[in-house]
């Protein structure tokens, strides 16, 4: 028997995602994590729009929101010269632009959250060793007291276990898996400082100084942090505290592996605010005096990718699975992502509903998605983001992480888009003016989405289609275990069913009476052009915001049996 249904090893962004998600789908798991408190570093500090998107879905955002500062922007310089101000602009349909938050405030927000399910964290406890076998995962774990006496190893058997701990990871070694890739020779050093400058709030900093052959020799990145002029700054590391070869240190603070992988934070050698100060008299765009170092560090940039995400019952996410540059603060946003898509999926097998090959998506969705996120930003960190010849408008929703998609994946579709709008793997977009009988206000589609597992939209644009609706809203629970009971009592993973109607007209007070299902009116046409509706449709969205499916029109006569056929990929027959 299971002492717990997940072990997840590793306490940063990416472990708390997942232990988050899957207890707030009511899975129990165990987070332990080797290191004794939350480091105080400003690590990882971008928060991608769709990060933010997660965290709305997961009831969270709001202390982010809080506690984070925008991004509005950066602020590019060449060998002394302005060469322009790049704005981080979306469009209006998108509800979160990009900010900046320092990794720990992330992993406290998080912490927080995965609190109020009754969760902790397990510290000073490091994985050593696991097995596994058809029906779950053995694994020993070493407790350290902190009080000096002998370690403690204890043995924990789960159901399944996630590796989300770094790019040194141990589950990751001890399974096996590929991780090809190299490394960059260069060494940068970061520091968390303050400086004097009048450069305007809420834009990053990229300053450049070119050799005799045109190559770049010198570099200053500077991302805002919460405070008065604070930044994380990265340059490369003067030549006094240069060291050959070694193997770059733990991403988790220090700790050297052996694995040779030269990737992370290190654990000796800190610059001081000297070193800090020298750059930036080479490089500010304008004289500035640095200040009230909080930290600092020497870190190396490999990038690498595993071969596969999973093998049994083990997976691996986030830095375990890819490194890369830290360009375009791609790498957390893209571990977040990689969690949010596994702890679904874990939360819907282990209580019995899933299709038996469930888990195999989350290979064939994440690994294409962890391949491009490498490869661009070795491509941007080597030439910059014009090596990618996209417009600007589309640079900046990749770069946002909202063009992510799963088009080929084994639990997507079958189902087309009409139009113009979003097909079968993609991104559910947001959308306002979503009217109801009863508030008063406006809501946003992901207010109706927040905190629900799938959720079946359908549009009507009648009453025959309105009709429609209901019986597919009953087909939806029949074919996840459901029964013929009413929307009152349908089964407990089954999708979760909603109804908006056009704008034509409709009253919501009169149109959906005896229509067993929330309806709420399009009042602004806003969901018709963000789906690209031309007639009625059903919009299958995911427990990770992604479309499962598309069925049009919802009168079809084969309407409910395309959806049945998508819902017999995802759920247990």
């Amino acid at each position: 028997m299971a002492d717990t249904d997940v072990l997840i090893v590793g306490a940063g962004p990416v472990g708390l995602t997942a232990a988050a998600e899957l207890r707030r789908q009511g899975v129990e798991c165990r987070v332990v994590d080797r290191l004794p408190e939350r480091l105080p570093y400003a690590k990882a500090v971008g928060i991608q729009p769709r990060t933010l998107e997660i965290w709305d879905r997961m009831g969270m955002v709001r202390a982010a929101l809080e506690t984070a500062v925008p991004m509005r922007g950066q602020l590019v310089y060449a060998d002394g010269v302005e060469q322009g101000r790049f704005e981080l602009r979306l469009p209006p349909e998108v509800p979160y632009g990009f900010a900046a938050l320092p990794q720990y405030e992330t992993e406290r927000i998080l912490e927080e959250h995965l609190a109020r399910f009754g969760t902790g964290i397990e510290r000073g406890v490091e994985l050593v060793s696991f097995t596994q076998d058809a029906d779950g995962v053995r694994s020993r774990i070493r407790t350290a007291d902190g009080g000096g006496e002998k370690a403690a190893e204890e043995e924990v058997r789960s159901r399944f276990l996630v590796g989300c701990d770094g790019a040194h990871s141990t589950v990751r070694r001890t399974l096996g898996l590929g991780f090809e890739g190299g490394a960059f020779p260069e060494e940068y050093m970061l520091g968390d400082v303050e400086v004097d400058w009048g450069l305007p709030a809420g834009y990053g900093v990229r300053a450049m100084h070119h050799g005799a052959d045109w190559s770049v020799d010198d570099i200053l990145v500077c991302i805002p942090l919460p405070g008065v002029r604070r930044y994380r700054m990265s340059m490369r590391v003067p030549p006094e505290l240069s060291a050959d070869g070694g193997d770059g240190g733990s991403s988790g603070g220090g700790r050297g592996t052996g694995d040779g992988i030269a990737h992370g934070l290190e654990g000796g050698r800190r610059p001081g605010l000297e070193h800090i100060q020298a750059v930036l008299d080479r490089l500010s765009p304008e004289p500035a005096t640095a200040s009230a170092l909080r930290w600092s560090s020497v870190f190396r940039i490999s990038h690498r990718l595993v071969d596969r995400y999973s093998d049994g019952r083990v997976f691996v996410a986030g830095d375990a699975a890819h490194i890369h540059p830290p360009t375009g603060a791609q790498g957390m946003n893209t571990g977040i992502q990689d969690a949010y898509n596994l702890a679904w999926k874990l939360a819907l097998v282990l209580r019995g509903s899933a299709h038996p090959g469930l888990l195999d998506s989350y290979h064939a969705e994440r690994h294409p998605v962890g391949r491009e996120v490498v490869g661009r930003t070795v491509r941007h960190a080597a030439e910059g983001v014009q090596a990618d010849p996209e417009d600007a408008a589309t640079l900046m929703l990749r770069e946002a992480q909202l063009l992510v998609a799963y088009p080929g994946s084994p639990v997507v579709g079958p189902g087309g888009a009409a139009g113009h709008g979003p097909r079968p793997g993609d991104r559910a977009p947001d959308c306002g003016g979503l009217m109801s009988g009863i508030a008063t206000v406006p809501l946003r589609l992901y207010d109706v989405l927040r905190d629900r597992g799938h959720v079946l939209v359908l549009y009507a644009d009648s009453a025959e289609a309105l009709g429609a609706c209901a019986e597919l809203a009953a087909t939806a629970r029949r074919s996840a275990g459901g029964t013929e009971a009413d929307a009152d009592a349908p089964a407990a993973d089954a999708p979760a069913a909603v109804v908006v109607l056009a704008p034509s007209g409709h009253d919501t007070d009169g149109a959906a009476d005896g229509v067993p299902l929330p309806v709420y009116l399009d009042g602004r046409g806003e969901f018709r052009r963000m789906y690209g509706t031309t007639g009625s449709a059903a919009f299958l969205v995911r427990p990770d915001g992604y479309l499962g499916t598309r069925v049009a029109p919802v009168t079809a006569p084969q309407a409910a049996a395309d959806l049945t056929a998508h819902l017999a990929r995802v759920y247990r027959g």
